[in-house]
C-alpha cells in the first residue's frame, strides 16, 4: 500500500472509529475496575425463530389445527414437548435447558416483540437494537446508551461479538470489537504490521486522538491475548469445537477473566424457516439442539460469574401460526424472550397469552404481541444496575412500560 493511500486509510479508519469514539470500530479508555460487577450478555437469534415451535402451546387445540405437519406433538407422546406448565411446553431439542428450568434461573415471556409491525429482518432487527420500533432515525444502539450510564467505565466495558459492531451497541461510548471461533484469528486492517506500524508513527504523541487510539489498541490486545491463551489451553491444546457452544465459551472465558467486561453481544442466524422447518425433529430441531447446548455451554463456562450475569435470548418477530405449502412458516408477530440469570425468577412463562383463535391472531394470521420487548428489559435493568426511572428514559426514548415485569428478576 503507497503511503499516500495509506495516510488516507488512516484518515478514514480514525474518523470512523476514533473521533466517533467506537460507533463502528473499537477505541476504550481507562478507569478502576468494579469487583464483582452486574453482567448483561443479549444473543439475538436473526431470521426470527418460530417462537410456537420453541415453547410450545400444547394447551391450545388451535395450535394443533394451524400446523397439521410441523406442530411438536403433546407431552408423553412420541417425539413431544418437554412439560413446563399446564400450557406450554418446550421443544424436545432444547432439553440440556432443563436443569436451568428446574433450578428456577430460567424463564420465557410469550407473546412478546416489538410494537412496530413491520415484516421486514433488516427493519425489524433494526428497531429492537436501537430500542426506538419505527423511529429508523436513532443513530444509536439501546446497549450503548445503557453503557453511557454506568459507572467507573474502563477500555473493556461492552464487547461485541463479530467481524463489526452491531447496531445494538453502535454509538458514542466506546465499544470493544472482536472476532469468535473461527474468525478469532481473521485480520483486520489495523492488524497488518504495515498499517499499525504507520498509526503507531502517526498517533504516538499524547494528544487526545493519539491517546484514543493507544487505549483503543491496547483494549484489543488485551482481549486477543485472552483469547488465545483460552484457545491453548482449552482440550489440551486443541481449537475449541465450532459453532455457538465454542464461541459461547470463549465469551464466558473473557467475561470471568476480565471484571471490566458489563456488556456482551453476540447472534445466530439460521432462523428463517421459510422451507422445511420440521418438527421434533429435522432443521430448525438440529438448530435448536446446537443453541440449547450453546447457552448451557454459556453458563457452565461463566461458572460462579453467573449468580451476578442476566441472559436475554431475542429475535425481531416471529413466525406465522398456521404452516405454509413448503412445510415451514413465513414472518409473522409475536415470539418468545428468553431470560437467564442467577436474579431471574425462572421455572415460569411470563406473558399474557391471547390465543390461537382466528379472532385473536394479529390480522388474522400471526400471534398478537401482548408484551413489549422493553416491558421485559427494563425491569433487568433496573435489577442489573440500578436504573431509575429517568435512566430508563435514556436508554428508550419515548417510551413508558406498559406492563410490570419487576418480578422476573
Amino acid at each position: 500500500m503507497r503511503r499516500r493511500q495509506l495516510l488516507t486509510f488512516g484518515a478514514q479508519l480514525c474518523a470512523a472509529t476514533i473521533a466517533t469514539l467506537g460507533s463502528h470500530g473499537w477505541i476504550a479508555r481507562s478507569v478502576a475496575t468494579t469487583p464483582n460487577p452486574k453482567r448483561l450478555i443479549v444473543l439475538f437469534l436473526r431470521g426470527g425463530i418460530d417462537g410456537l415451535n420453541v415453547v410450545v402451546p400444547y394447551g391450545d387445540s388451535d395450535y394443533y389445527q394451524a400446523r397439521p405437519a410441523i406442530a411438536i406433538p403433546r407431552p408423553q407422546q412420541e417425539g413431544g414437548a418437554i412439560q413446563l406448565d399446564q400450557n406450554f411446553g418446550l421443544h424436545p431439542s432444547l432439553n440440556s435447558l432443563l436443569p436451568l428450568w428446574n433450578q428456577g434461573s430460567l424463564a420465557f415471556v410469550h407473546a412478546c416483540g416489538s410494537p412496530d409491525p413491520t415484516r421486514s429482518h433488516f427493519e425489524a432487527q433494526h428497531y429492537m437494537e436501537v430500542g426506538t420500533p419505527g423511529n429508523k432515525r436513532t443513530p444509536d444502539g439501546w446497549m450503548n446508551r445503557l453503557l453511557g450510564l454506568l459507572p467507573g467505565q474502563n477500555p473493556v466495558d461492552a464487547v461485541s461479538v463479530g467481524q463489526s459492531i452491531s447496531a445494538i451497541l453502535s454509538g458514542s461510548q466506546p465499544v470493544s470489537n472482536i472476532s469468535l471461533g473461527r474468525n478469532a484469528s481473521r485480520q483486520m486492517p489495523i492488524d497488518r504490521d504495515q498499517v499499525r506500524a504507520t498509526f503507531d508513527r502517526l498517533y504516538a504523541n499524547n494528544d487526545p486522538l493519539s491517546v484514543a487510539y493507544q487505549e483503543g489498541r491496547s483494549a484489543r490486545d488485551q482481549l486477543i491475548r485472552e483469547l488465545e491463551a483460552e484457545m491453548v489451553a482449552a482440550n489440551n491444546g486443541a481449537p475449541l469445537p465450532a459453532g455457538l457452544a465454542g464461541n459461547a465459551q470463549q465469551l464466558a472465558t473473557l467475561v470471568v477473566r476480565d471484571p471490566q467486561i458489563r456488556l456482551a453481544f453476540l447472534d445466530v442466524g439460521g432462523w428463517d424457516t421459510h422451507v422445511n422447518q420440521g418438527s421434533s425433529r429435522g432443521l430448525m430441531a438440529n438448530r435448536l439442539e446446537r443453541l440449547g447446548e450453546g447457552l448451557v455451554a454459556l453458563v457452565d463456562r461463566l461458572g460462579s460469574v453467573y449468580s451476578n450475569t442476566t441472559i436475554v435470548v431475542m429475535s425481531e418477530f416471529g413466525r406465522t401460526v398456521r404452516e405454509n405449502g413448503n412445510g415451514g412458516t413465513d414472518h409473522g408477530r409475536g415470539n418468545v424472550l428468553w431470560v437467564l440469570g442467577g436474579s431471574v425468577r425462572g421455572g415460569r412463562v411470563y406473558g399474557r397469552w391471547p390465543g390461537l383463535s382466528d379472532s385473536e391472531l394479529y390480522e388474522g394470521r400471526d400471534l398478537a404481541v401482548t408484551t413489549d420487548f422493553r416491558d421485559v428489559i427494563s425491569p433487568i435493568l433496573t435489577s442489573q444496575f440500578g436504573l431509575s426511572a429517568s435512566h430508563l428514559e435514556q436508554v428508550f426514548p419515548g417510551y413508558r412500560p406498559t406492563g410490570n415485569f419487576s418480578e422476573i428478576v
